[in-house]
């Protein structure tokens, strides 16, 4: 394959954004140096991103009958869809290398659980002609995969110039980020059209993308309606549920903003006497103060100022970090709001809300079992919301906020079956989730998400032959 040829707009408006980057280098570095301060891994190996490589490569990976695939994951929701992708593509590839790149030390992280002997995992290069070169010819991939968003005009363009296909896989692209991408046009067209071919998440991604001049060959779904959920931490998170007896409201993946909004509506709610729960809710069988609230922040980074922010409110913050091993010490979790060794007996009144953290990574499909409802963050500010998936997944339903534009026939179709609520805020988010715990009323929404999943699974087997077969091209 050939990188296509750019007309005189194109070339200067592609010469213009390199320079700029070039100059931003110093911003670049100054950044990195900004956010290791509260997350160490931006400090590792800065200059991987500027396509320096002091590590040898494994000595197997050179091999000629072994197709080197590499994937790069943004950060660490496209980082759970390429495991996804992974598990399906190893056993079609036999012998395969990955190289598997991130932007974000959330994503590496998480990276670090899909490496098998002989891959490699390093940073995907600052978008500069000379650093994209030098990155493409040090691995040598033989398919590049994208997962989901990112599009680099030069690193589109060096794949091209350097014989490497490049797809865009599980694809999505949001109204607002196609106008942005058509406001520059010069630049990302010859960047979408470049790619060698484009999996589309729903029919509207694909119509986006097609405006675009990206060559999208199908439309597959998400693959993350083929992920399925970690047994022993569902079982784990089940097994708290049912020692703790009092129902469990969650704020899931919750942005900067979020988890105040929660925190003041929860004060109020456990304000509420008996007879004005009942009578706001229409609930029977507990009261305000049974109810036990959870908040999951998205960014690990954040997690001690969250702490912090339940703190300040005069409550006590049940941390996961704080637990014992793998079982936490249920009774006193149940017991930390009212200084009592034991969870109090159904309607019994509590001065303040019991709060748990999780602040860990990697265990949503913990918490999502271990909750009766959650709430899903990213949704209630103006940020796109996240994966709604998971969570149904692990029998949890879930209320959305306004904004879930990152994942809108996904959410509308879930809200459509009866899977999911939607809401104006989190006031009425709260309020929703509490009359949500009855029993009777979940399980008809989960008999609605399982049966709206299983329509929908497939997507990773189609994906994996694909790129299987653009590997052995």
């Amino acid at each position: 394959m050939t990188a296509p040829r750019l007309t005189w707009p194109q070339r200067l408006a592609l010469a213009i954004y390199s320079l700029a980057l070039w100059l931003a280098r110093p911003l670049l570095r100054r950044k990195l140096a900004r956010r290791a301060r509260t997350e160490p891994g931006y400090a590792h190996a800065v200059a991987e991103r500027l396509g320096r490589y002091s590590a040898p490569l494994p000595p197997t990976w050179l091999q000629p009958t072994a197709p080197r695939v590499w994937v790069h994951a943004v950060s660490l929701g496209e980082t759970r869809a390429a495991a996804i992708l992974l598990a399906a593509l190893r056993p079609r590839c036999p012998g395969m290398r990955l190289l598997l790149t991130h932007s974000t030390a959330t994503g590496w992280a998480e990276g670090q659980r899909l490496l098998q002997p002989g891959d490699a995992h390093t940073w995907l290069p600052w978008d500069e002609p000379a650093v994209v070169h030098r990155f493409v010819r040090h691995f040598q991939p033989t398919v590049g995969v994208l997962m989901e968003t990112e599009v680099w005009p030069n690193l589109v363009r060096a794949c091209a110039q350097q014989g490497v296909p490049l797809v865009l896989a599980n694809a999505r692209l949001n109204a607002r980020s196609c106008q942005q991408a058509q406001r520059l046009a010069w630049l990302s067209g010859p960047a979408y059209a470049g790619l060698s071919a484009v999996w589309a998440q729903t029919e509207a991604d694909a119509q986006r993308l097609r405006r675009l001049g990206a060559p999208v060959q199908g439309v597959w779904g998400n693959l993350k309606f083929d992920a399925q959920p970690d047994a022993a931490q569902c079982q784990q998170g089940q097994r708290w549920r049912q020692a703790l007896r009092r129902p469990v409201v969650m704020l899931a993946s919750s942005r900067e903003g979020e988890e105040l909004e929660f925190l003041e509506r929860i004060k109020a709610v456990t304000l509420l006497n008996q007879q004005q729960f009942a009578s706001l809710f229409d609930v029977d069988g507990f009261s305000a103060a049974d109810v036990v609230w959870l908040i999951v922040p998205r960014h690990p980074q954040r997690f001690d100022a969250v702490a912090a922010l339940v703190q300040a409110q005069g409550w006590p913050c049940v941390r996961r970090s704080a637990w014992v091993g793998t079982e936490p010490d249920v009774a006193g979790v149940a017991g930390a709001a009212t200084g009592v060794d034991a969870p109090p007996p159904i309607g019994a009144q509590s001065p303040t809300p019991t709060v748990l953290l999780g602040d860990s990574l990697g265990e949503m499909a913990l918490y999502y079992s271990f909750a009766d409802v959650a709430l899903l963050g990213g949704s209630f500010a103006p940020l796109g919301g996240q994966n709604l998936i998971e969570a149904l997944a692990c029998a949890c339903p879930v209320v959305l906020g306004p904004h879930t534009f990152n994942f809108a026939e996904v959410a509308e179709q879930a809200v459509a079956v009866g899977a999911a609520q939607r809401v104006g805020g989190m006031a009425q988010g709260v309020e929703a989730a509490v009359r949500w715990l009855p029993m009777h009323l979940r399980a008809r929404a989960l008999v609605a998400a399982q049966d709206w999943l299983a329509a929908r699974q497939g997507g990773a087997l189609r994906t994996a032959q694909a790129v299987a077969e653009w590997g052995q091209s």
